[in-house]
């Protein structure tokens, strides 16, 4: 990670490295740009914003130097995101990227920290229901000299399950992984543990389902998670989507006594909120669901929780680990700091993808 800077550092070194000028036309602070009439501003721009970042994200690898005037100018075209961060970054000079802590290096992501897909539609990121972000994305350009903004119809109401930051005694860390670096967040608050089952992600619309990846591949599996949804899908409102572990197939562990192999463990509402634990339970109950076994219900107890991790879970080669969820409701972009979880070391034995392995359906004969 590049050297954390004040904001005043920031606006300095952007402003020094891009020689004053802004980096997609050239215009200097003052010029007057595209016969407006308007002197353009320069502005130390974040190229990826900085909420998105726990420490403000003031790093110079996160900066251009941009123009901005009369809510015109490069800078507005970058915060609509019709001005791309790979493209600010070229003119910027800028080779090694960073994101914040919770996204994927992977992944392509907007200004907002809105996924990209290769289709070119959008997955709703952590700030997209921000009345600020709203706001400018909904903006409509219709002077061709100033280009033109994004629709809010690019964006899927799909959204990917968030990345899951560790407890400290997780062993099971990769070097992708992120820690929860201070746990007085959850003191007193009540809790839910849950068994984190060896499966794969699925989220569940009242109209469509998928796995982590909004746009992933195909997978017989996955067809058997899909025709067990559509089942129940009806009853659940618009906008809204259950989240569960897909235990068809048999990843490092083999289940031989499972009840079913959809396993839900939250559901969000259309305002992309977690519903807290006891309307979760009756939704559960609504949509004829199973939840993954719950270990313990009530108060933050680290000692419990620490407990768990030295033996009590059973072996490794049965438990993959455990998942602790705030009792109570929070937002899609508060959930680093409402969800955690325990992973045995090396928890990953298999030497074959699970795709091309055998299924827990054949250890199970469930009879689906």
């Amino acid at each position: 990670m590049s050297l954390l800077l004040t904001r005043d550092q920031f606006r300095t070194a952007v402003f020094e490295r891009d020689g004053h000028r802004c980096v997609i036309c050239g215009a200097r602070e003052g010029d007057r740009l595209h016969d407006s009439g308007h002197p353009a501003r320069l502005d130390a721009h974040h190229i990826i914003e900085r909420r998105l970042w726990s420490d403000g994200g003031y790093y110079l690898d996160n900066g251009a130097t941009l123009c901005d005037y009369s809510m015109h100018g490069c800078h507005m075209d970058a915060e609509t995101t019709s001005l791309s961060v790979e493209r600010i970054r070229e003119a910027a000079g800028i080779t090694k990227i960073i994101l914040p802590e919770d996204m994927y290096p992977d992944h392509v992501y907007d200004k907002w920290g809105n996924t990209i897909l290769a289709d070119g539609r959008r997955t709703k990121g952590p700030l997209f229901n921000d009345a600020s972000v709203q706001k400018v994305l909904g903006m409509v350009c219709t002077d061709e000299n100033f280009g033109s903004y994004i629709p809010l119809d690019l964006f899927t109401d799909y959204v990917k399950y968030p990345r899951t930051y560790h407890l400290p005694w997780s062993p099971g860390i990769t070097d992708d992984d992120r820690v929860i670096s201070d746990l007085s967040i959850w003191e007193g608050r009540n809790i839910v543990v849950t068994e984190k089952m060896d499966g794969e992600n699925f989220s569940g619309y009242r109209d469509y389902c998928h796995a982590r990846s909004v746009d992933g591949r195909h997978h017989y599996t996955r067809d058997w998670a899909k025709s067990y949804w559509m089942q129940r899908s009806y009853e659940l409102p618009d906008g809204w989507r259950v989240c569960a572990e897909n235990l068809y197939a048999k990843h490092s562990i083999g289940y031989g006594s499972l009840p079913t192999y959809l396993m839900a463990f939250s559901i969000w509402d259309e305002h992309n909120v977690c519903l807290d634990w006891a309307s979760t339970k009756e939704w559960f109950a609504l949509l004829d669901l199973v939840s993954v076994p719950v270990i313990y219900e009530g108060p933050w107890n680290e000692k419990l929780l620490r407990n768990l991790a030295y033996g009590q879970l059973g072996g490794a080669d049965t438990h993959e680990g455990y998942v602790v969820r705030d009792a109570g409701a929070f937002t899609y972009g508060n959930f680093r700091n409402h969800v955690a979880k325990f992973v045995r070391a090396n928890h990953v034995q298999t030497q074959v993808h699970w795709f091309y392995g055998q299924t827990n359906h054949e250890i199970n004969h469930l009879g689906y």
